[in-house]
């Protein structure tokens, strides 16, 4: 039987039930093979050559194809058809041979298929072809390209730049955008403007609102009026006149509908309607795709087969009526200058099958589906016809004039299904009602009313609508998207609050370091250029190494020169180039670089493992800080008052304010300080609560058996219970829900949840809680879930448990994603075990089933 491979077990299963028994179907599990972590995987000394290593999670993938082969001589390669697909079936090829389980007289066969359907699979496998090698070149120059950039330039944020993590091709190029448009909107000054609106009544007693256009005879302007006095004067001007309809012109229009899902479009629309994140909307896009519901999903294309269109005409004419099938099916192109490998766009492989009768369990997948046979179906359907209509009013003399504006929808055309949403709110007065008006005829007037507005700065982005300017610029592919901006937040370079990123004082950070040092690798331009360039590879018109030469002679370079500065020296770069943010002039015209504090200091950029922040040049005398993206009024430091000779006073500090006890001196280097508690607000504090906070821990008294202490504290955690017994060498913790407890608990309670934790050690609370179950791990059984920890939600697979990046929400998590942070995990505890003795390595097989990585595995950008 033909052994025919393809990346995930349940597109194995799928293909299998429509080839049947005569083919062996085995998953890959995504690469088996990658660049080793180490200096060399590269060689820029020879030509590029690349070193490639089949992972050990890989191996028995391998393994168990190459015994497949033993009994059969022929190999279909059925992996996705894209560039990364092409590079699996590439890698597996080289793998095998390299074992030597694919022999010369080997038959191996190449075949794609864009939907997994009967059709689909029967004809691809009736048209095979080779590798495509340019596909697989474009691919080698990406892998290599990110191996250099990564492997070379994140040692160097690393040594100049402590607590960056990583930098990227892309990703960098990423997260300037989010960190420049946040500079934006700090720089940003509102501008202040006011519109009159009027609601006025017809002789029919039906009333409409009309905003002022005209004022003494001259067209108003957006800033016209820039205050209330003018808006009043206005308001009067109005009020003063009669009105009546000078004019009404009604005009046909028409709507047509947004072309059919590709990948970027699919990822924006499903953050508006579902707030759904990037990868989380291509890990149910995945599933659909695997069960045979939908088409491809990582495509640049929006064309649509001959048969899906007559397929969905049909299934308008079923469910709409004739009057809503257009005369001619609707072909639509790509504006894209470089659409990628470009497949068909993202549609239902069946148009009949609707999305109410669709057996699917997982809510995501059905929401997901809903929404794109409804793009599908509405993308050929008939436009929307309506009637705008725009009236104008005025005053006998033409001193002043009003406008009032609508709409009527005659036929509502593809909108019966389907409309496209908005990345931001707009007003559009466009889209109301307007009663009957004509020509001529008196309007009774109501309120007048005068509005005050702002200028706006540009909104932060959200997961789509920076997918979209990412798009715009050319950089980035549809296999990247989801990816990077899950590595911008891995990286806790950018957070996530809503749907809005927002960046991090360390996404600052390296973004204006990239700039100043690195400017033309996170160029918009020199990155869509290159993107280019390697799509000029996939189209076999370009040589991969002459892409990598060129890169890497200027990008070694700069490298070198940068390697040898220190770390001072890159900090006053920094520090100068974020001068505007860092140092706003100051309301009483000071000095905004003198420190607020002692007065005496300096401010100046400094860096720590968390990140950026300033910090008064006389530390350790004077340990002002703030962080870089914050001004004066985030400095909360005050003095409260004096205690026994010593000051007292708040501060703020990189981790959040905190009391303090005197000075730094040469006798009292550490004076004591606490940080205020979870609850706490800075602008709340006084004397009395800081002593109560210094004075801590709080003795409660001495335990009624052992007559040790019994003492409370707020520690890293929240509050807790401390007791050592005279015979224990560590003492025990027990943790207390209310910080109020630290102070007010008495003996009886304190003893009862002593005994209560000692009575079990391992927990601290109750039994941990399964907030998710996502079912059987896919590869090695067992279940998965996700668990309520004490420390935040984490998942669960047997022995291993795997902590939720920061910002993912659990009811988010799919078992991919889960899967992929199990292996993460597991490899991390084998390697830390590694290097013990002997006996530990002769287990460590047994440990390897643990680092199972998941269904399917795209390459970063």
């Amino acid at each position: 039987m033909p052994v025919v491979v393809v990346e995930s077990p349940a597109k194995a299963k799928t293909i299998n039930k429509y080839l049947g028994s005569d083919y062996v179907v085995l998953a890959s599990y995504g690469h088996v093979r990658d660049l080793p972590a180490k200096d060399g995987s590269v060689d820029t000394e020879h030509d590029f050559d690349m070193k490639w290593e089949v992972g050990s999670d890989s191996q028995k993938h391998v393994r168990a194809i190459a015994e497949a082969l033993k009994t059969d001589n022929a190999l279909i390669l059925a992996t996705d058809p894209d560039r990364e697909g092409e590079a699996i079936s590439w890698h597996l090829q080289q793998a095998l041979t390299k074992r030597r389980s694919i022999k010369k007289d080997t038959d191996v066969r190449r075949v794609t298929f864009n939907a997994i359907t009967k059709q689909a699979v029967t004809e691809a496998m009736q048209n095979p072809r080779e590798i495509d090698a340019p596909l697989v070149e474009a691919y080698l120059a990406r892998r290599a390209l990110d191996y250099l950039v990564g492997f070379n330039l994140s040692p160097v944020l690393w040594r100049k730049l402590p607590g960056a993590r990583s930098a990227g091709r892309v990703q960098s190029v990423c997260l300037r955008l989010v960190v420049e448009r946040e500079m934006e909107i700090e720089a940003f000054n509102p501008q202040e403007y006011w519109t009159v609106t009027a609601v006025l009544e017809n002789p029919r007693g039906q009333t409409f609102t009309a905003r002022l256009t005209t004022l003494a005879g001259k067209k108003l302007d957006k800033f016209d009026l820039a205050n209330a006095t003018q808006a009043e004067m206005a308001v009067q001007a109005v009020t003063s006149r009669d009105l009546k309809v000078t004019s009404v012109e009604a005009k046909p229009a028409t709507r047509n509908p947004a072309p059919p899902f590709m990948t970027s479009t699919l990822q924006q629309e499903a953050s508006r309607k579902f707030s759904m994140g990037a990868r989380h909307c291509m890990n149910a896009a995945q599933r659909l795709y695997e069960a045979g519901l939908i088409t491809y999903m990582r495509t640049d294309g929006i064309d649509m087969a001959p048969e899906a269109v007559a397929q969905a005409r049909d299934a308008i004419a079923a469910r709409f009526g004739k009057d809503y099938v257009p005369a001619s099916p609707r072909i639509y192109k790509n504006k894209a200058k470089n659409a990628q490998e470009a497949h068909e766009c993202i549609r239902p492989t069946e148009m009949s099958l609707h999305p109410d009768d669709l057996r699917v369990s997982e809510p995501d997948q059905k929401k997901l589906y809903d929404l794109i046979w409804k793009r599908t179906i509405a993308s050929q359907m008939e436009a929307a016809r309506m009637e705008r209509t725009t009236v104008e009013i005025g005053s006998a003399d033409g001193q002043v004039g009003l406008r009032a504006t609508g709409q009527v929808v005659l036929f509502d055309g593809f909108i019966a299904v389907y409309e496209e949403g908005r990345d931001d709110s707009v007003v559009d007065d466009d889209d109301k009602r307007l009663p009957a008006l004509h020509e001529g005829e008196p309007t009774k007037k109501h309120e007048i009313t005068p509005d005050q507005h702002f200028t706006q700065p540009p909104p932060r982005f959200t997961e789509a609508t920076l997918v979209k300017r990412m798009e715009e610029l050319g950089i980035g592919r549809p296999s990247t998207y989801a990816s990077v901006l899950t590595t911008i937040q891995d990286r806790e370079y950018v957070r996530k609050e809503g749907n809005r990123l927002f960046p991090e004082d360390k996404g600052r950070i390296v973004t204006i370091f990239l700039l100043n040092f690195f400017r033309t690798y996170v160029g918009y331009e020199f990155t869509a250029n290159l993107e280019e360039s390697l799509d000029d590879v996939s189209a076999g018109s370009r040589d991969y190494k002459d892409v990598l030469a060129n890169f890497w002679r200027d990008f070694h370079k700069a490298i070198e020169e940068t390697s040898e500065l220190r770390i001072s020296e890159v900090l006053d770069v920094l520090d100068e180039a974020l001068a505007p943010q860092l140092y706003p002039p100051r309301e009483d015209g000071t000095d905004p670089r003198v420190c607020p504090l002692c007065g005496e200091g300096n401010l100046h950029l400094k860096t720590s493992r968390t990140g950026g922040f300033v910090g008064c040049s006389r530390y350790p005398e004077c340990r002002y800080t703030r962080p870089i993206g914050g001004g004066e009024e985030q400095a909360e430091d005050r003095v409260l008052g004096e205690d026994q000779g010593d000051e007292i006073s708040l501060r703020s500090g990189r981790f959040g304010p905190y009391v303090q006890r005197g000075e730094v001196t040469e006798e009292n280097k550490k004076p004591k300080r606490a940080s205020l508690p979870k609850g706490w607000q800075a602008d709340e504090m006084d004397l009395e609560k800081a002593l109560t906070l210094l004075s801590l821990p709080r003795e409660i008294g001495p335990h009624p058996e052992d007559g040790a202490m019994i003492t409370s504290n707020f520690g890293r955690f929240g509050p807790y219970l401390f007791h050592k017994r005279p015979d224990d060498a560590k003492g025990i913790y027990a943790n207390l829900k209310d910080p109020a407890d630290v102070f007010e608990i008495g003996m009886n309670r304190a003893v009862e949840l002593l005994a209560e934790k000692r009575a079990n050690p391992g927990r601290g609370r109750s039994a941990a809680k399964a907030l998710k179950e996502l079912g059987e791990h896919p590869s090695e059984g067992g279940p998965v879930n996700v668990m309520e920890g004490r420390y935040g939600p984490y998942i669960k697979w047997g022995k291993v448990n795997a902590t939720l990046p920061k910002g993912t929400e659990p009811g988010d998590l799919t078992m991919e994603r889960a899967v992929e942070l199990i292996a993460e995990k597991a490899g991390k505890k084998t390697t830390k075990k590694a290097p013990a003795k002997k006996a530990a390595a002769k287990k460590a097989p047994a440990k390897k089933t643990a680092t199972k990585k998941p269904a399917t595995k795209k390459a970063d950008g």
